[in-house]
C-alpha cells in the first residue's frame, strides 16, 4: 500500500510517497504546521514534484551496480555522508553507501526515486530530501535562507531575528521569547524574501532543535524531557545514546564529543514543542527587528542599541560558502545558491538594515534573561 504525505511553504510544495507508512509519517511529524503537512490519498498525486522513498533491497542493489558500471563518478558529503553522484542521461543517480540508500532524480517530471533497506534512514534521506526541492522551488522564486533563529508576536506577526556565531546564543534567545508568550518560527535558519515596498517576509525552515542538557534544565524542561522519556517516548534518533541516558538520570551537566568541539545535545522534533514544552509553534512572519545575543554565564542580562552594527554579511546567509551539509546534488536549485540570489540577499540585507538593531547579553539567569528580552521585544 502506497501513502502520501503533502507539504507546503509559501509557493512551493512536495508530495512524500511511500511503500512504508512509517516514512510519510515521519515526514508529517518532521514538518508538522510549519510547514502545512497533511496526509493525502496517494492516488491523488498525479503532477507536481514528489520525493517517492521505497524500502526496496532489489533497486537498491540495481542502481548502486549502475553506478559503479564504469561511469564517471563525483564523491561529495551529504548530510554528513558519503555521496557518489553521477549521470544517466538526463538524470542525476546517487548511492549513499553508509545508510544504504540509492537516488535517481528525473528533472523533466520532477520526480526524486530513494531505494533503500532500512525503514529510519530511509525516513531521514526523504525527509531532507522532500524539504531541498522546496527549498529549490523557493530559491528560484526570489526567496534567501538567513542562519538566524525567528519568534513571531501572535498578535501581529512582528517576527525578531536573533543572529550570531556557533555558540552566541541563537537558539537560547528563541526558545526565552518563546518561553515568554512569542512563537517559534525557526531555531537555527529561515527563509526570507523581500516583500511589498519594504517588508521582508519570513517563513521557517523546519528542523531538529539541538538544545544543550544545561539549556534545557535551565528553561525548566529537564523533567518533562525526562518524563517523556520514561514513559516510552523518543526524542529525534540522532540523538546521541549518551544524553538519553544524561536524561533518564537527571543529569544535566554538558556532554562533548571527544574532541571537545561539539556538545552533544537534546535533538527535539517540532512536534515536541508544544505538547512537552508549552511552545506554539508560528508558521510564518515579518521582520521587524534584529537582535544580536551573547551568553554571559557571570554578567548581567543587558539590552542596549546596536544601530551602529555593520550590515549583515555572507555568513549570515545559507550561501554555497557555509553550507556544508546539504549541497544541491540533484541541481534542485538550478543552479541558484544555497543562500539565495544576490539580488535577493542583497536587499534582504538592505531592508533590514533599516529595523531595530539591539545588543542582548543573556546569563545563566533565566528570568532576568527573559526580562531583558521583553525590554527589547517591547521596542518592536
Amino acid at each position: 500500500m502506497i501513502s502520501a504525505t503533502h507539504l507546503r511553504a509559501a509557493s512551493a510544495e512536495v508530495t512524500v510517497l511511500s511503500n512504508r507508512t512509517e516514512v510519510t509519517d515521519w515526514a508529517r511529524r518532521y514538518f508538522g504546521p510549519w510547514w502545512a503537512a497533511s496526509a493525502v490519498e496517494a492516488s491523488s498525486v498525479c503532477a507536481g514534484p514528489v520525493v517517492v522513498a521505497a524500502v526496496d533491497p532489489t533497486e537498491y542493489a540495481a542502481l548502486t551496480l549502475q553506478i559503479h558500471d564504469g561511469r564517471h563518478t563525483e564523491e561529495v558529503e551529504y548530510a554528513r555522508h558519503q555521496m557518489l553522484v553521477a549521470r544517466d542521461g538526463e538524470d542525476i543517480i546517487a548511492a549513499s553507501p553508509d545508510e544504504a540508500i540509492a537516488y535517481r532524480y528525473t528533472a523533466t517530471t520532477g520526480r526524486l526515486e530513494l531505494s533503500g533497506i532500512g525503514v529510519i534512514e530511509l525516513a531521514l534521506a526523504a525527509a531532507r530530501l522532500a524539504r531541498e526541492v522546496v527549498r529549490g522551488q523557493l530559491l528560484r522564486d526570489g526567496w534567501a535562507v538567513l542562519h538566524a533563529s525567528a519568534v513571531v508576536r501572535p498578535a501581529d506577526g512582528a517576527t525578531l531575528l536573533a543572529f550570531g556565531g556557533k555558540g552566541a546564543g541563537k537558539t537560547t534567545t528563541a526558545l526565552l521569547l518563546a518561553s515568554a508568550g512569542w512563537q517559534l518560527l525557526a531555531n537555527d535558519r529561515v527563509l526570507v524574501r523581500p516583500s511589498g515596498e519594504r517588508d521582508v517576509e519570513v517563513v521557517p525552515w523546519p528542523s531538529a532543535a539541538a538544545l544543550g542538557l544545561g539549556l534545557v534544565d535551565s528553561l525548566g524542561w529537564g523533567a518533562a524531557a525526562r518524563g517523556h522519556l520514561q514513559e516510552g517516548g523518543a526524542f529525534h534518533p540522532t540523538q546521541h545514546e549518551t544524553v538519553t541516558e544524561s536524561l533518564l538520570a537527571g543529569d544535566f551537566s554538558p556532554l562533548w564529543e571527544p574532541d571537545m568541539r561539539r556538545e552533544r545535545k537534546v535533538q527535539v522534533f517540532p512536534d515536541q514543542f508544544a505538547p512537552l514544552f508549552g511552545v506554539e509553534l508560528a508558521t510564518g512572519g515579518r521582520a521587524a527587528g534584529l537582535l544580536f545575543p551573547r551568553v554571559d554565564a557571570v554578567g548581567s542580562p543587558h539590552v542596549s542599541d546596536g544601530a551602529h552594527l555593520l550590515g549583515l554579511g555572507e555568513d549570515d546567509f545559507m550561501s554555497g560558502a557555509t553550507e556544508d551539509r546539504y549541497p544541491d546534488v540533484f541541481e534542485l536549485a538550478g543552479g541558484v545558491d544555497g543562500g539565495g540570489r544576490r539580488s535577493a540577499r542583497d536587499e534582504v540585507t538592505a531592508r533590514l538594515a533599516k529595523l531595530p538593531h539591539l545588543r542582548v547579553r543573556l546569563s545563566h539567569d533565566v528570568p532576568a534573561s527573559v526580562a531583558a528580552l521583553r525590554k527589547a521585544a517591547e521596542t518592536i
